[in-house]
């Protein structure tokens, strides 16, 4: 069922007298992938940083299934339903897949007083996170990978692990950042199938410079210039845009 899980309405961001994000807004819908794109320095990072919490905003407001979330903290963000992917490769490198998702996955257990003993006793004999553990391998495509060193596999395999790591914290939006980023052909092909699989039950908004990744993934396109919206629509009308042209795609896509 499509539905806006995420709400931002004129979010803005200021350092000093400069905007990094300037009166944006965006909405995520269940089963859609909402592509930002533009130029480095666009304020593409701050403006998922600001979605996720990791940023408070100078101004505007943010809804996360139907909840004001506007200067909440990451945890409890994430807690509420919220997961993100990050530009450079956040893992346990030293870990097994298992382990590094099995850890992600425990994050969603009940809060109690720290006792870092009992607390790992309690988590690796939990039937709840050893199912959210095994749900996300799978979903991801790991499950041949799952006792292999996280250190020892290729790279776009590490992505495709950071991704398992967020579905085993059971988001309903991804905010996934650069996921492509140095990938060969074979290895982005593997991740373009894998958000397409994944769209259908979650709300993603994606930050991509791989513009044939973009055009094949996103129904929803905002494109940002210095902190600005300057077009937003579906891909063919942001193709279009003469504006977009000029500002950053450039005739190879226009």
């Amino acid at each position: 069922m499509n539905e806006i899980l995420l709400c931002a309405k004129g979010l803005t961001k200021r350092f000093g007298g400069l905007a990094a994000v300037n009166d944006v807004s965006i909405d995520l819908w269940r089963d859609r992938i909402h592509a930002v794109i533009g130029p480095n320095g666009a304020g593409k990072s701050t403006l998922t940083n600001l979605l996720a919490g990791d940023l408070p905003p100078t101004s505007g407001q943010i809804t996360l299934c139907g909840t004001d979330i506007t200067g909440w903290d990451p945890e409890r963000i994430s807690r509420q339903g919220l997961g993100r992917s990050y530009q450079k490769t956040n893992i346990f490198l030293p870990f097994t897949v298992w382990d590094n998702v099995h850890l992600a996955a425990q994050s969603r257990e009940p809060q109690q007083p720290w006792n870092p003993q009992r607390w790992m006793q309690l988590a690796a004999n939990s039937i709840a996170v050893r199912a959210r553990t095994t749900r996300a391998i799978e979903l991801s495509g790991m499950e041949n990978r799952r006792h292999v060193i996280a250190g020892t596999i290729s790279h776009g395999e590490q992505r495709q692990l950071e991704i398992a790591m967020t579905l085993a914290t059971e988001p309903q939006v991804l905010l996934l950042d650069e996921p492509l980023a140095g990938m060969g052909v074979a290895e982005a092909q593997r991740m373009v199938e894998l958000l397409l699989k994944l769209k259908k039950d979650h709300a993603m908004l994606l930050v991509e410079h791989d513009m044939d990744a973009v055009f094949t993934l996103a129904d929803q396109l905002t494109v940002m210039v210095n902190g600005q919206v300057i077009a937003s629509g579906t891909p063919a009308q942001v193709r279009a845009d003469s504006g977009v042209q000029a500002a950053y795609l450039g005739e190879e896509h226009a």
